[in-house]
């Protein structure tokens, strides 16, 4: 059996964070990577939008702004990102305030999902030449912490530190490895809602903010735009009895490849059940399964124009008279939104939507789609027994899939804060 001095679960950006860290901290450290999939997984494939300004992708009850910031430089100086140029949102900004709504001014920057996958090629062949050893297709079954022992479907190798960084969806995984460990843990807090598509001149303000973020009222929230060469994907889930359902999400290209003309966001509603205390994963699921009834097997996609009228989209109707751009995700099912989305969460999400049509004029025209669901799971909150993430006796839990982040470069700071735990 080999042993390492440190394992790390999985290669989004809070593993490579640890990874580095780790490295370069002790070069002679034997630490193996292992990840379920044939290439690097995690936030850096899915677009690759980071944002570098607290609190942003950094969950309160975990970080303080110092913590958030100090972490943040550590970030910046191993990935060294250009910081997109904002103009001419002044305007935006007035607009906003006047309604009640926050516009966040973010450090940005944007690879897309081609460049991503190039940033990822770059940062494993960066660690492989600094000695970490790193095996792809390595699924993790079981963690024996009595042993020091992890069993993959390859084998059982030894540690003396465990680092498990799930993303979004290894919520499920971390939980079954949680129950295992008898490791206290709520995910109470779920973000539900729809994506957004329209052309970009109906959104101009991605031309000057590439990612525009808006905060409104009832915890409603602007996240993840696209634009210039914009596309809207599923991605496939499965609920604890096994039935797949889908989540839309959004992804877009380097600025080179070719321009479709085409911007998408989603608008997001933070829903958090307190009393009785409930699981997010669970009443995502039951939503999710519900539009799967609805779609016939698929998302719905539904013209703002129809939706004003209360009535439902049909397939004649993404033609190209009024409703003028085809859309990218053609294989959703046009349908009745409100039919399958709770109504409190609608209105929610609809209220913001008008006050966004009064900031930027013309995002509400009749063609604009509306997909749903968007669902975003990363709200495990495992009970930690230090400041470092540490779990379970030398097991450390981080990124997306363990609460510790939302986003990017706040995986990649939890990293470097668990490794520092036992550097320390």
């Amino acid at each position: 059996m080999e042993k390492f001095d440190v394992i790390i679960g999985g290669t989004g950006p809070a593993g490579l964070g640890a990874a580095f860290r780790l490295i370069r901290h002790n070069p002679k450290m034997r630490i193996l990577m292992i990840d379920r999939e044939k290439v690097s997984t995690g936030g850096l494939r899915n677009d690759c939008k980071m944002n570098f300004t607290f609190p942003i992708g950094f969950p309160l009850e975990n970080w303080t702004r110092t913590q958030a910031e100090n972490y943040l430089e550590l970030v910046i100086k191993e990935l060294e990102p250009e910081i997109l140029q904002k103009r001419n949102i002044s305007t935006y900004f007035k607009r906003a305030e006047n309604l009640g709504v926050a516009l966040l001014d973010i450090k940005q920057t944007h690879l897309g999902t081609d460049g991503g996958l190039e940033l990822i090629k770059k940062l494993i062949a960066k660690l492989g030449d600094l000695g970490v050893d790193i095996r792809l297709e390595h699924c993790l079954t079981a963690v024996n912490p009595d042993s020091g022992q992890i069993v993959t479907d390859r084998g059982t190798f030894g540690y003396e530190h465990l680092i498990i960084a799930p993303g979004r969806q290894g919520f499920r995984f971390l939980q079954t490895i949680m129950d295992s460990l008898n490791v206290s843990y709520i995910d109470h807090i779920v973000d539900i809602g729809v994506r957004i598509e329209t052309k970009q001149e109906n959104y101009p303000i991605v031309s000057d903010y590439y990612d525009p973020k808006f905060i409104f009222p009832d915890k409603v929230r602007t996240f993840c735009t696209n634009s210039g060469a914009a596309h809207v994907v599923m991605e496939k889930y499965h609920s604890s009895a096994g039935k797949p359902y889908y989540s839309v999400n959004g992804h877009a290209f380097s600025g080179e490849k070719k321009p479709n003309g085409l911007v998408n966001f989603a608008m997001l509603k933070t829903v958090e059940f307190t009393q009785p205390l409930a699981s997010g994963q669970e009443f995502a699921e039951n939503l999710g399964l519900q539009a799967m009834l609805m779609g016939g097997g698929k998302p719905i996609m539904q013209r703002v124009g129809d939706f004003r009228l209360g009535k439902r989209s049909k397939a004649e109707g993404f033609n190209d008279d009024l409703y003028n751009f085809r859309p990218t995700q053609p294989n959703c099912t046009p349908g009745d939104i409100s039919l399958c989305m709770p109504a409190k969460i609608l209105r929610g999400i609809w209220k913001s939507m008008k006050a966004l049509d009064t900031i930027i004029p013309g995002v509400l025209h009749p063609g604009t789609i509306m997909y749903y669901p968007e669902i975003k799971l990363y709200a495990n909150k495992p009970s930690f027994i230090d400041d470092n993430f540490q779990a379970y006796k030398n097991i450390y839990l981080i990124g997306d899939g363990a609460g510790t982040s939302r986003g990017i470069t706040a995986a990649w700071a939890s990293g470097i804060r668990a490794a520092d735990g036992f550097i320390k």
